[in-house]
Protein backbone atom coordinates (compact mmCIF):
# COMPACT_ATOMS: atom_id res chain seq x y z
CA UNK A 1 0.00 0.00 0.00
CA UNK A 2 2.82 2.35 0.66
CA UNK A 3 4.47 1.72 -3.26
CA UNK A 4 0.93 3.13 -4.43
CA UNK A 5 -0.02 5.60 -1.87
CA UNK A 6 1.86 8.33 -3.25
CA UNK A 7 0.12 8.53 -6.48
CA UNK A 8 -3.22 9.76 -3.94
CA UNK A 9 -1.56 12.30 -3.60
CA UNK A 10 -4.04 15.31 -4.52
CA UNK A 11 -6.66 13.18 -4.66
CA UNK A 12 -6.96 12.12 -0.98
CA UNK A 13 -9.98 13.93 0.08
CA UNK A 14 -11.58 12.67 -3.26
CA UNK A 15 -10.93 9.29 -2.51
CA UNK A 16 -12.35 9.95 0.98
CA UNK A 17 -15.63 11.62 -0.45
CA UNK A 18 -15.82 9.15 -2.65
CA UNK A 19 -16.78 5.84 -0.13
CA UNK A 20 -18.47 8.48 2.50
CA UNK A 21 -21.18 9.64 0.24
CA UNK A 22 -21.66 5.64 -1.05
CA UNK A 23 -22.17 4.83 2.74
CA UNK A 24 -24.41 8.04 3.37
CA UNK A 25 -26.48 6.58 0.10
CA UNK A 26 -26.14 3.21 2.08
CA UNK A 27 -27.36 4.58 5.13
CA UNK A 28 -30.51 6.07 3.38
CA UNK A 29 -31.29 2.58 1.73
CA UNK A 30 -31.20 0.64 4.98
CA UNK A 31 -33.64 2.76 6.47
CA UNK A 32 -36.18 2.17 3.42
CA UNK A 33 -37.85 -1.41 4.95
CA UNK A 34 -38.20 0.09 7.97
CA UNK A 35 -40.42 3.03 6.50
CA UNK A 36 -42.15 0.93 4.14
CA UNK A 37 -42.80 -1.95 7.41
CA UNK A 38 -44.21 1.26 8.96
CA UNK A 39 -46.76 1.84 6.63
CA UNK A 40 -47.95 -1.67 6.24
CA UNK A 41 -48.39 -2.45 9.76
CA UNK A 42 -49.54 1.06 10.93
CA UNK A 43 -51.14 2.89 7.63
CA UNK A 44 -52.35 0.50 5.66
CA UNK A 45 -53.22 -2.15 8.73
CA UNK A 46 -55.11 0.77 10.57
CA UNK A 47 -56.36 2.80 7.77
CA UNK A 48 -54.58 5.88 8.15
CA UNK A 49 -54.00 7.76 4.93
CA UNK A 50 -52.42 10.99 6.25
CA UNK A 51 -50.02 8.29 7.50
CA UNK A 52 -49.30 6.73 4.55
CA UNK A 53 -48.88 9.87 2.52
CA UNK A 54 -46.27 11.28 4.67
CA UNK A 55 -44.35 8.32 4.99
CA UNK A 56 -44.85 7.95 1.19
CA UNK A 57 -42.96 11.23 0.26
CA UNK A 58 -40.42 10.44 3.33
CA UNK A 59 -39.50 7.52 1.48
CA UNK A 60 -39.38 9.58 -2.01
CA UNK A 61 -37.03 11.85 0.35
CA UNK A 62 -35.16 9.20 1.15
CA UNK A 63 -34.78 8.28 -3.02
CA UNK A 64 -33.78 12.18 -3.75
CA UNK A 65 -31.43 12.12 -1.21
CA UNK A 66 -29.67 9.32 -1.63
CA UNK A 67 -29.46 9.82 -5.62
CA UNK A 68 -27.62 12.93 -5.07
CA UNK A 69 -25.17 11.10 -2.55
CA UNK A 70 -24.64 8.30 -5.61
CA UNK A 71 -23.80 11.19 -7.81
CA UNK A 72 -21.75 12.84 -5.30
CA UNK A 73 -19.75 9.34 -5.03
CA UNK A 74 -19.43 8.66 -8.64
CA UNK A 75 -17.98 11.99 -9.44
CA UNK A 76 -15.06 11.91 -6.57
CA UNK A 77 -14.54 8.57 -7.34
CA UNK A 78 -14.01 8.92 -10.49
CA UNK A 79 -12.32 12.26 -10.30
CA UNK A 80 -9.96 10.22 -7.64
CA UNK A 81 -9.36 7.06 -9.98
CA UNK A 82 -8.53 9.21 -13.32
CA UNK A 83 -6.11 11.43 -10.94
CA UNK A 84 -4.44 7.93 -9.69
CA UNK A 85 -4.06 6.32 -13.08
CA UNK A 86 -2.67 9.92 -14.56
CA UNK A 87 -0.17 10.11 -12.01
CA UNK A 88 0.86 6.19 -11.97
CA UNK A 89 1.29 6.52 -16.04
CA UNK A 90 3.42 9.66 -15.29
CA UNK A 91 5.66 7.80 -13.06
CA UNK A 92 5.98 4.74 -14.98
CA UNK A 93 6.34 6.67 -18.26
CA UNK A 94 9.49 8.52 -16.53
CA UNK A 95 10.94 5.97 -14.79
CA UNK A 96 10.90 4.27 -18.24
CA UNK A 97 13.27 6.79 -19.46
CA UNK A 98 15.42 6.26 -16.89
CA UNK A 99 15.88 2.86 -17.47
CA UNK A 100 19.14 2.00 -19.54
CA UNK A 101 19.36 -0.22 -22.92
CA UNK A 102 20.14 -2.93 -20.98
CA UNK A 103 16.63 -3.03 -19.25
CA UNK A 104 14.27 -1.80 -22.27
CA UNK A 105 15.77 -5.00 -24.22
CA UNK A 106 15.06 -7.48 -21.69
CA UNK A 107 11.74 -6.27 -20.95
CA UNK A 108 10.44 -5.50 -24.48
CA UNK A 109 8.70 -2.84 -25.93
CA UNK A 110 5.22 -4.62 -26.05
CA UNK A 111 5.43 -5.25 -22.95
CA UNK A 112 5.73 -2.00 -21.55
CA UNK A 113 3.19 -0.72 -23.98
CA UNK A 114 0.32 -3.29 -23.08
CA UNK A 115 1.42 -1.96 -19.14
CA UNK A 116 0.65 1.96 -20.24
CA UNK A 117 -2.35 1.36 -21.64
CA UNK A 118 -4.07 -1.33 -21.19
CA UNK A 119 -3.03 -2.37 -17.57
CA UNK A 120 -3.05 1.36 -16.19
CA UNK A 121 -6.95 1.46 -17.53
CA UNK A 122 -7.71 -1.63 -15.99
CA UNK A 123 -6.32 -0.40 -12.23
CA UNK A 124 -8.21 2.91 -13.11
CA UNK A 125 -11.58 0.64 -13.83
CA UNK A 126 -11.41 -0.97 -10.72
CA UNK A 127 -10.10 1.94 -8.80
CA UNK A 128 -13.20 3.24 -9.85
CA UNK A 129 -15.54 0.56 -8.68
CA UNK A 130 -13.29 -0.19 -5.29
CA UNK A 131 -13.93 3.66 -4.07
CA UNK A 132 -17.56 3.20 -4.41
CA UNK A 133 -18.66 -0.31 -4.26
CA UNK A 134 -15.79 -1.77 -1.52
CA UNK A 135 -17.28 -0.12 1.73
CA UNK A 136 -20.96 -0.23 0.25
CA UNK A 137 -21.24 -3.43 0.00
CA UNK A 138 -20.01 -5.27 2.70
CA UNK A 139 -22.03 -2.10 4.89
CA UNK A 140 -25.24 -3.20 2.80
CA UNK A 141 -25.00 -7.01 3.64
CA UNK A 142 -23.85 -6.66 7.22
CA UNK A 143 -26.16 -3.79 7.87
CA UNK A 144 -29.54 -5.59 6.44
CA UNK A 145 -28.26 -8.43 8.68
CA UNK A 146 -27.93 -5.98 11.78
CA UNK A 147 -31.27 -4.58 10.97
CA UNK A 148 -33.14 -8.03 10.69
CA UNK A 149 -31.29 -8.63 14.37
CA UNK A 150 -33.55 -5.84 15.26
CA UNK A 151 -36.83 -7.26 13.86
CA UNK A 152 -36.56 -10.34 15.19
CA UNK A 153 -33.45 -12.95 16.24
CA UNK A 154 -34.91 -16.13 14.49
CA UNK A 155 -35.46 -14.68 11.54
CA UNK A 156 -31.89 -12.71 10.89
CA UNK A 157 -30.09 -16.77 11.84
CA UNK A 158 -31.04 -17.13 8.90
CA UNK A 159 -29.08 -13.81 7.34
CA UNK A 160 -25.78 -14.95 9.80
CA UNK A 161 -25.64 -18.52 8.35
CA UNK A 162 -26.04 -17.10 4.77
CA UNK A 163 -23.88 -14.52 4.41
CA UNK A 164 -20.08 -16.53 5.62
CA UNK A 165 -21.78 -18.91 3.40
CA UNK A 166 -21.80 -16.22 0.41
CA UNK A 167 -18.20 -14.98 1.61
CA UNK A 168 -16.27 -18.20 1.15
CA UNK A 169 -17.71 -18.07 -2.43
CA UNK A 170 -17.24 -15.01 -3.37
CA UNK A 171 -13.32 -14.96 -2.22
CA UNK A 172 -12.60 -18.83 -2.84
CA UNK A 173 -13.36 -17.57 -6.86
CA UNK A 174 -11.34 -14.33 -6.01
CA UNK A 175 -8.47 -16.36 -5.28
CA UNK A 176 -8.39 -19.35 -7.67
CA UNK A 177 -8.92 -16.34 -10.39
CA UNK A 178 -6.21 -13.86 -9.26
CA UNK A 179 -3.13 -15.43 -10.78
CA UNK A 180 -5.30 -16.82 -13.91
CA UNK A 181 -6.10 -13.18 -14.97
CA UNK A 182 -1.79 -12.31 -14.91
CA UNK A 183 -1.38 -15.35 -17.22
CA UNK A 184 -4.18 -13.48 -19.66
CA UNK A 185 -1.86 -10.43 -19.46
CA UNK A 186 0.78 -11.96 -20.16
CA UNK A 187 -0.60 -13.98 -23.10
CA UNK A 188 -2.34 -10.41 -24.22
CA UNK A 189 1.57 -9.29 -24.65
CA UNK A 190 2.56 -12.16 -26.22
CA UNK A 191 -0.50 -11.09 -28.71
CA UNK A 192 0.92 -7.50 -28.79
CA UNK A 193 4.37 -8.09 -29.73
CA UNK A 194 2.79 -10.41 -32.70
CA UNK A 195 0.72 -7.31 -33.69
CA UNK A 196 3.46 -4.96 -33.18
CA UNK A 197 6.18 -7.23 -35.53
CA UNK A 198 3.98 -7.55 -38.10
CA UNK A 199 2.75 -3.64 -38.27
CA UNK A 200 6.14 -2.74 -38.26
CA UNK A 201 7.76 -5.71 -41.15
CA UNK A 202 4.76 -5.50 -43.19
CA UNK A 203 6.45 -4.81 -46.41
CA UNK A 204 8.87 -7.85 -45.25
CA UNK A 205 6.20 -9.87 -44.91
CA UNK A 206 4.91 -9.35 -48.74
CA UNK A 207 7.78 -9.25 -50.05
CA UNK A 208 8.49 -12.82 -49.04
CA UNK A 209 4.84 -14.17 -48.80
CA UNK A 210 4.49 -14.73 -45.21
CA UNK A 211 1.46 -13.46 -44.50
CA UNK A 212 -0.32 -16.53 -44.53
CA UNK A 213 2.69 -18.43 -42.04
CA UNK A 214 1.99 -15.13 -39.66
CA UNK A 215 -1.96 -15.47 -39.78
CA UNK A 216 -1.38 -18.74 -38.21
CA UNK A 217 0.92 -18.00 -36.05
CA UNK A 218 -1.55 -14.82 -34.88
CA UNK A 219 -4.23 -17.42 -34.78
CA UNK A 220 -2.15 -20.05 -32.70
CA UNK A 221 -1.11 -16.98 -30.03
CA UNK A 222 -4.68 -15.28 -29.93
CA UNK A 223 -6.18 -19.07 -29.62
CA UNK A 224 -4.63 -19.48 -26.43
CA UNK A 225 -5.11 -16.32 -25.16
CA UNK A 226 -9.20 -17.15 -25.86
CA UNK A 227 -8.99 -20.11 -24.21
CA UNK A 228 -7.30 -19.00 -21.29
CA UNK A 229 -10.05 -15.91 -21.08
CA UNK A 230 -12.89 -18.43 -21.52
CA UNK A 231 -11.44 -20.64 -18.59
CA UNK A 232 -11.19 -17.76 -16.23
CA UNK A 233 -14.64 -16.33 -17.21
CA UNK A 234 -16.67 -19.72 -16.61
CA UNK A 235 -15.28 -20.13 -13.31
CA UNK A 236 -15.63 -15.92 -12.46
CA UNK A 237 -19.38 -16.69 -13.97
CA UNK A 238 -19.75 -19.36 -11.52
CA UNK A 239 -20.30 -16.82 -9.02
CA UNK A 240 -23.38 -15.00 -10.18
CA UNK A 241 -25.55 -18.34 -10.26
CA UNK A 242 -24.04 -19.56 -6.88
CA UNK A 243 -24.97 -16.64 -5.05
CA UNK A 244 -28.09 -16.68 -6.69
CA UNK A 245 -28.87 -20.02 -5.79
CA UNK A 246 -28.04 -19.60 -2.07
CA UNK A 247 -29.95 -15.98 -1.72
CA UNK A 248 -32.90 -17.72 -2.93
CA UNK A 249 -32.93 -20.33 -1.24
CA UNK A 250 -32.31 -18.42 1.87
CA UNK A 251 -35.15 -15.87 1.19
CA UNK A 252 -37.47 -19.07 0.53
CA UNK A 253 -37.04 -20.20 4.15
CA UNK A 254 -36.92 -16.98 5.12
CA UNK A 255 -40.55 -16.30 3.91
CA UNK A 256 -41.66 -19.96 5.42
CA UNK A 257 -40.45 -19.57 8.53
CA UNK A 258 -42.20 -15.76 8.67
CA UNK A 259 -45.13 -17.01 7.56
CA UNK A 260 -45.51 -19.59 10.74
CA UNK A 261 -44.41 -16.41 13.02
CA UNK A 262 -46.67 -14.11 11.37
CA UNK A 263 -49.37 -16.55 12.03
CA UNK A 264 -48.25 -16.96 15.70
CA UNK A 265 -48.10 -13.18 15.67
CA UNK A 266 -44.62 -13.27 16.83
CA UNK A 267 -43.51 -10.86 13.90
CA UNK A 268 -45.98 -8.44 11.77
CA UNK A 269 -46.48 -8.92 8.03
CA UNK A 270 -44.67 -5.25 7.37
CA UNK A 271 -41.60 -6.83 9.23
CA UNK A 272 -41.72 -9.79 6.80
CA UNK A 273 -41.82 -8.01 3.97
CA UNK A 274 -38.85 -6.07 5.72
CA UNK A 275 -36.94 -8.70 6.10
CA UNK A 276 -37.54 -9.89 2.65
CA UNK A 277 -36.38 -6.79 1.23
CA UNK A 278 -33.30 -6.88 3.17
CA UNK A 279 -32.53 -10.39 1.97
CA UNK A 280 -33.34 -8.75 -1.32
CA UNK A 281 -30.13 -5.57 -0.97
CA UNK A 282 -27.75 -8.09 0.31
CA UNK A 283 -28.90 -10.12 -2.94
CA UNK A 284 -28.21 -7.12 -5.26
CA UNK A 285 -24.94 -6.10 -3.33
CA UNK A 286 -23.40 -9.41 -3.72
CA UNK A 287 -24.04 -9.32 -7.31
CA UNK A 288 -22.39 -6.05 -7.58
CA UNK A 289 -19.75 -7.44 -5.19
CA UNK A 290 -19.04 -10.33 -7.00
CA UNK A 291 -18.37 -8.15 -10.22
CA UNK A 292 -16.50 -5.55 -8.49
CA UNK A 293 -14.35 -8.85 -6.66
CA UNK A 294 -13.53 -10.15 -10.23
CA UNK A 295 -12.38 -6.46 -11.83
CA UNK A 296 -10.59 -5.73 -8.78
CA UNK A 297 -8.93 -8.95 -9.33
CA UNK A 298 -8.10 -8.38 -12.72
CA UNK A 299 -6.67 -4.98 -11.50
CA UNK A 300 -4.57 -6.25 -8.73
CA UNK A 301 -2.70 -8.60 -11.27
CA UNK A 302 -2.66 -5.43 -13.68
CA UNK A 303 -1.26 -3.71 -10.74
CA UNK A 304 1.52 -5.94 -9.82
CA UNK A 305 2.36 -6.08 -13.99
CA UNK A 306 2.99 -1.93 -13.56
CA UNK A 307 4.77 -2.17 -10.09
CA UNK A 308 6.89 -4.93 -11.24
CA UNK A 309 7.92 -2.23 -13.55
CA UNK A 310 8.66 0.24 -11.59
CA UNK A 311 10.45 -1.85 -8.63
CA UNK A 312 12.94 -2.30 -11.64
CA UNK A 313 16.05 -0.73 -10.56
CA UNK A 314 18.01 1.16 -14.01
CA UNK A 315 21.43 -0.66 -13.51
CA UNK A 316 23.31 3.09 -14.92
CA UNK A 317 23.45 5.50 -12.36
CA UNK A 318 24.53 9.48 -13.74
CA UNK A 319 27.55 10.66 -12.46
CA UNK A 320 27.87 13.98 -10.90
CA UNK A 321 31.71 15.41 -13.17
CA UNK A 322 30.95 18.36 -15.78
CA UNK A 323 32.75 18.83 -18.54
CA UNK A 324 34.13 21.91 -17.19
CA UNK A 325 36.09 19.58 -14.04
CA UNK A 326 37.41 17.24 -16.81
CA UNK A 327 40.80 17.47 -18.31
CA UNK A 328 39.44 19.88 -21.32
CA UNK A 329 42.87 20.86 -22.12
CA UNK A 330 44.10 17.20 -23.70
CA UNK A 331 43.71 16.57 -26.77
CA UNK A 332 42.15 12.76 -26.27
CA UNK A 333 38.51 13.06 -27.00
CA UNK A 334 37.59 9.34 -26.37
CA UNK A 335 39.40 6.34 -25.51
CA UNK A 336 38.80 2.40 -24.90
CA UNK A 337 41.15 0.90 -22.25
CA UNK A 338 40.33 -2.90 -22.32
CA UNK A 339 36.96 -2.47 -23.26
CA UNK A 340 34.34 -5.98 -22.99
CA UNK A 341 30.71 -5.72 -23.50
CA UNK A 342 28.67 -8.29 -22.70
CA UNK A 343 24.71 -8.05 -23.37
CA UNK A 344 22.64 -9.04 -20.01
CA UNK A 345 21.65 -12.75 -20.61
CA UNK A 346 23.97 -13.34 -23.64
CA UNK A 347 26.03 -16.24 -24.26
CA UNK A 348 29.50 -14.57 -25.49
CA UNK A 349 31.06 -10.97 -25.02
CA UNK A 350 30.13 -8.92 -27.95
CA UNK A 351 33.08 -6.69 -27.84
CA UNK A 352 36.40 -7.81 -26.19
CA UNK A 353 39.58 -5.92 -24.89
CA UNK A 354 39.05 -3.18 -27.09
CA UNK A 355 41.73 -0.53 -27.00
CA UNK A 356 42.27 2.62 -28.93
CA UNK A 357 41.81 6.74 -28.67
CA UNK A 358 40.27 9.11 -31.02
CA UNK A 359 41.84 12.78 -30.73
CA UNK A 360 39.83 15.96 -30.80
CA UNK A 361 38.88 16.37 -34.46
CA UNK A 362 39.81 13.36 -35.89
CA UNK A 363 37.77 10.97 -38.39
CA UNK A 364 37.54 7.69 -37.43
CA UNK A 365 36.26 5.03 -39.28
CA UNK A 366 34.66 1.55 -38.10
CA UNK A 367 33.91 -1.58 -40.46
CA UNK A 368 33.77 -4.72 -39.77
CA UNK A 369 31.58 -8.14 -41.02
CA UNK A 370 27.71 -8.20 -39.64
CA UNK A 371 27.70 -8.96 -35.96
CA UNK A 372 31.14 -7.80 -35.39
CA UNK A 373 30.31 -5.27 -32.84
CA UNK A 374 30.27 -1.64 -34.66
CA UNK A 375 27.50 -0.50 -32.88
CA UNK A 376 27.95 -1.71 -29.97
CA UNK A 377 31.04 -0.39 -29.90
CA UNK A 378 30.02 3.20 -30.15
CA UNK A 379 26.85 2.78 -28.29
CA UNK A 380 29.34 3.02 -25.29
CA UNK A 381 30.32 6.46 -25.66
CA UNK A 382 26.97 7.79 -25.24
CA UNK A 383 26.29 5.36 -22.59
CA UNK A 384 23.59 3.64 -23.88
CA UNK A 385 25.03 0.39 -22.46
CA UNK A 386 27.93 0.36 -20.03
CA UNK A 387 30.95 -1.74 -20.40
CA UNK A 388 31.43 -5.06 -18.49
CA UNK A 389 35.22 -4.71 -18.22
CA UNK A 390 37.46 -1.61 -18.92
CA UNK A 391 37.07 2.08 -19.21
CA UNK A 392 35.37 4.42 -21.80
CA UNK A 393 36.36 7.92 -21.00
CA UNK A 394 35.57 11.14 -22.79
CA UNK A 395 37.71 14.24 -22.13
CA UNK A 396 40.33 11.89 -20.11
CA UNK A 397 37.15 11.17 -17.76
CA UNK A 398 35.23 7.82 -17.11
CA UNK A 399 32.05 8.18 -18.65
CA UNK A 400 30.26 6.50 -15.67
CA UNK A 401 31.80 9.45 -13.83
CA UNK A 402 30.24 12.25 -16.22
CA UNK A 403 26.74 14.02 -15.92
CA UNK A 404 24.68 11.53 -18.38
CA UNK A 405 22.34 14.55 -19.58
CA UNK A 406 25.53 16.49 -20.25
CA UNK A 407 27.33 13.92 -21.71
CA UNK A 408 24.43 13.53 -24.19
CA UNK A 409 24.64 17.15 -25.28
CA UNK A 410 28.16 16.84 -26.13
CA UNK A 411 27.31 14.24 -28.63
CA UNK A 412 25.18 14.17 -31.69
CA UNK A 413 24.53 10.60 -32.26
CA UNK A 414 22.55 9.34 -35.56
CA UNK A 415 21.25 5.58 -35.42
CA UNK A 416 20.96 3.06 -37.33
CA UNK A 417 17.28 2.87 -38.05
CA UNK A 418 16.73 6.66 -39.22
CA UNK A 419 13.62 7.48 -36.55
CA UNK A 420 11.27 10.85 -37.04
CA UNK A 421 8.43 11.90 -34.90
CA UNK A 422 5.28 13.13 -36.62
CA UNK A 423 5.40 16.69 -37.08
CA UNK A 424 7.27 19.50 -39.37
CA UNK A 425 10.77 19.40 -40.15
CA UNK A 426 11.24 22.02 -38.16
CA UNK A 427 9.79 20.37 -35.08
CA UNK A 428 11.95 17.52 -35.85
CA UNK A 429 14.94 19.47 -35.93
CA UNK A 430 14.29 20.81 -32.87
CA UNK A 431 15.04 17.75 -31.03
CA UNK A 432 18.57 18.09 -31.71
CA UNK A 433 18.38 21.93 -30.17
CA UNK A 434 15.04 23.41 -28.78
CA UNK A 435 15.89 27.11 -29.48
CA UNK A 436 17.50 26.55 -32.87
CA UNK A 437 17.15 29.30 -35.46
CA UNK A 438 16.22 29.31 -38.95
CA UNK A 439 19.89 29.92 -39.62
CA UNK A 440 20.68 26.92 -38.38
CA UNK A 441 18.39 24.92 -39.74
CA UNK A 442 19.61 25.79 -42.48
CA UNK A 443 23.04 25.53 -42.38
CA UNK A 444 22.60 22.05 -40.73
CA UNK A 445 20.47 20.93 -43.72
CA UNK A 446 23.37 22.55 -45.94
CA UNK A 447 26.05 19.81 -44.29
CA UNK A 448 23.52 17.12 -44.71
CA UNK A 449 23.08 17.93 -47.73
CA UNK A 450 19.07 17.65 -47.31
CA UNK A 451 18.77 21.66 -48.02
CA UNK A 452 17.72 20.99 -51.68
CA UNK A 453 15.01 18.60 -51.60
CA UNK A 454 13.82 20.68 -48.29
CA UNK A 455 13.58 23.92 -50.00
CA UNK A 456 11.48 22.19 -52.97
CA UNK A 457 9.14 21.36 -51.15
CA UNK A 458 6.12 23.76 -51.05
CA UNK A 459 6.21 24.38 -47.14
CA UNK A 460 9.67 24.01 -46.68
CA UNK A 461 10.53 23.97 -43.37
CA UNK A 462 6.85 23.74 -42.16
CA UNK A 463 6.54 20.34 -44.65
CA UNK A 464 4.24 17.62 -42.35
CA UNK A 465 5.84 14.67 -42.13
CA UNK A 466 2.95 11.75 -41.73
CA UNK A 467 3.72 8.82 -38.58
CA UNK A 468 6.98 6.68 -39.23
CA UNK A 469 8.06 9.48 -41.63
CA UNK A 470 6.39 7.59 -44.46
CA UNK A 471 6.16 10.47 -46.89
CA UNK A 472 10.00 10.85 -47.48
CA UNK A 473 12.25 8.51 -49.17
CA UNK A 474 15.02 6.41 -47.33
CA UNK A 475 17.88 8.90 -48.17
CA UNK A 476 15.57 11.64 -47.24
CA UNK A 477 15.13 10.23 -43.53
CA UNK A 478 18.71 9.87 -43.17
CA UNK A 479 19.89 13.12 -44.24
CA UNK A 480 17.02 14.50 -42.10
CA UNK A 481 18.60 12.65 -39.13
CA UNK A 482 21.63 13.70 -39.29
CA UNK A 483 20.96 17.32 -39.69
CA UNK A 484 18.80 17.02 -36.53
CA UNK A 485 22.19 15.23 -34.81
CA UNK A 486 24.59 18.51 -36.63
CA UNK A 487 22.14 21.54 -35.26
CA UNK A 488 23.60 21.03 -31.63
CA UNK A 489 27.23 21.68 -32.86
CA UNK A 490 28.12 18.44 -31.50
CA UNK A 491 31.70 18.13 -29.94
CA UNK A 492 31.45 14.41 -30.79
CA UNK A 493 29.64 12.98 -33.90
CA UNK A 494 28.64 9.67 -34.51
CA UNK A 495 27.19 8.24 -37.41
CA UNK A 496 26.17 4.70 -37.09
CA UNK A 497 25.96 3.27 -40.60
CA UNK A 498 23.93 6.40 -41.08
CA UNK A 499 24.27 7.19 -44.91
CA UNK A 500 23.36 3.71 -46.25
CA UNK A 501 20.77 4.51 -48.46
CA UNK A 502 22.64 7.64 -50.02
CA UNK A 503 24.53 7.48 -53.61
CA UNK A 504 28.18 7.72 -53.41
CA UNK A 505 28.15 11.08 -54.54
CA UNK A 506 25.81 12.24 -51.90
CA UNK A 507 27.81 10.34 -49.01
CA UNK A 508 31.23 11.98 -50.30
CA UNK A 509 29.67 15.74 -50.01
CA UNK A 510 27.79 14.42 -46.71
CA UNK A 511 31.82 13.50 -45.11
CA UNK A 512 33.70 16.80 -47.32
CA UNK A 513 30.67 18.73 -45.11
CA UNK A 514 31.08 17.33 -42.15
CA UNK A 515 35.05 17.80 -42.21
CA UNK A 516 34.86 21.50 -42.98
CA UNK A 517 32.46 21.84 -40.07
CA UNK A 518 34.31 25.18 -38.08
CA UNK A 519 33.19 23.69 -34.73
CA UNK A 520 35.51 20.78 -36.02
CA UNK A 521 33.89 17.25 -34.30
CA UNK A 522 35.33 14.27 -33.60
CA UNK A 523 33.50 11.98 -35.92
CA UNK A 524 33.38 8.21 -35.58
CA UNK A 525 32.07 6.71 -39.34
CA UNK A 526 30.41 2.83 -38.90
CA UNK A 527 29.93 1.71 -42.25
CA UNK A 528 29.80 -1.47 -44.61
CA UNK A 529 31.17 0.61 -47.51
CA UNK A 530 35.11 1.21 -47.37
CA UNK A 531 34.58 4.21 -49.68
CA UNK A 532 32.52 5.95 -46.81
CA UNK A 533 35.50 5.62 -44.25
CA UNK A 534 38.43 5.43 -47.02
CA UNK A 535 38.99 9.33 -45.79
CA UNK A 536 39.14 8.70 -42.04
CA UNK A 537 42.45 9.79 -40.32
CA UNK A 538 42.33 6.04 -38.60
CA UNK A 539 39.93 2.91 -38.98
CA UNK A 540 39.26 0.43 -36.92
CA UNK A 541 38.60 -2.89 -38.15
CA UNK A 542 36.53 -5.61 -36.06
CA UNK A 543 36.14 -9.06 -36.11
CA UNK A 544 33.71 -10.84 -34.13
CA UNK A 545 33.80 -8.52 -31.35
CA UNK A 546 37.69 -8.08 -31.42
CA UNK A 547 40.13 -5.14 -33.02
CA UNK A 548 41.57 -6.63 -36.27
CA UNK A 549 43.52 -3.66 -37.18
CA UNK A 550 43.94 0.04 -36.36
CA UNK A 551 45.12 2.57 -39.03
CA UNK A 552 44.86 4.10 -42.25
CA UNK A 553 43.23 3.03 -45.42
CA UNK A 554 46.40 2.74 -47.09
CA UNK A 555 47.86 0.69 -44.33
CA UNK A 556 45.52 -1.63 -43.24
CA UNK A 557 44.87 -2.79 -47.15
CA UNK A 558 48.56 -3.39 -47.38
CA UNK A 559 48.45 -5.09 -43.79
CA UNK A 560 44.85 -6.52 -42.89
CA UNK A 561 43.09 -9.09 -44.35
CA UNK A 562 39.56 -8.85 -42.75
CA UNK A 563 39.82 -4.46 -44.30
CA UNK A 564 41.18 -6.64 -47.73
CA UNK A 565 38.59 -8.95 -47.79
CA UNK A 566 35.95 -6.28 -46.62
CA UNK A 567 37.26 -4.09 -49.65
CA UNK A 568 37.82 -6.48 -52.60
CA UNK A 569 34.53 -7.79 -52.09
CA UNK A 570 33.10 -4.03 -53.22
CA UNK A 571 35.92 -2.86 -56.09
CA UNK A 572 37.27 -5.57 -58.34
CA UNK A 573 41.34 -5.76 -57.39
CA UNK A 574 41.97 -5.05 -60.72
CA UNK A 575 40.31 -1.69 -59.87
CA UNK A 576 43.69 -0.10 -58.20
CA UNK A 577 43.22 3.42 -59.35
CA UNK A 578 40.07 3.32 -56.50
CA UNK A 579 41.56 6.19 -53.87
CA UNK A 580 38.60 6.04 -51.89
Amino acid sequence: MKKIGRFFKGYVRESIAGPFFKLLEATFELLVPLVMASIIDKGIAEGDRPYVIWHGLLMIALGVIGFACTLSAQYFSAKAAVGFSSKLKESVFSHIQTLSFTELDEIGSSTLITRLTSDINQIQSGLNLTLRLFLRSPFIVFGAMIMAFTINVKEALIFAVTIPLLSVVVFGIMLITMPLYKKVQGKLDRVLLLTRENLDGARVLRAFNKEEDELAKFDSEHGELTRLQQFVGRISALMNPITYAIINLATLLLIRNGGNYVFNGEITQGELIALVNYMSQILIELIKLANLIITMTKSMACLNRVMAVLEIEPSMESGDRTFEETGEGNDTAVSFNDVSLRYRSAGAESLEHVSFEARKGETIGIIGGTGSGKTSLVNMIPRFYDATEGTVSVNGEDVRKLDLKELRKRIGIVLQRAVLFKGTIRDNLRWGKEDATEEEMEEALKTAQAYDFVMEKEKGLDTEITQGATNLSGGQRQRLTIARALIRKPEILILDDSASALDFATDARLREAIRNMPSGPTVFIVSQRTSSIAHADRIIVLDDGKVSGIGTHEELLRDNDVYQEIYYSQFPKEDMAYEG
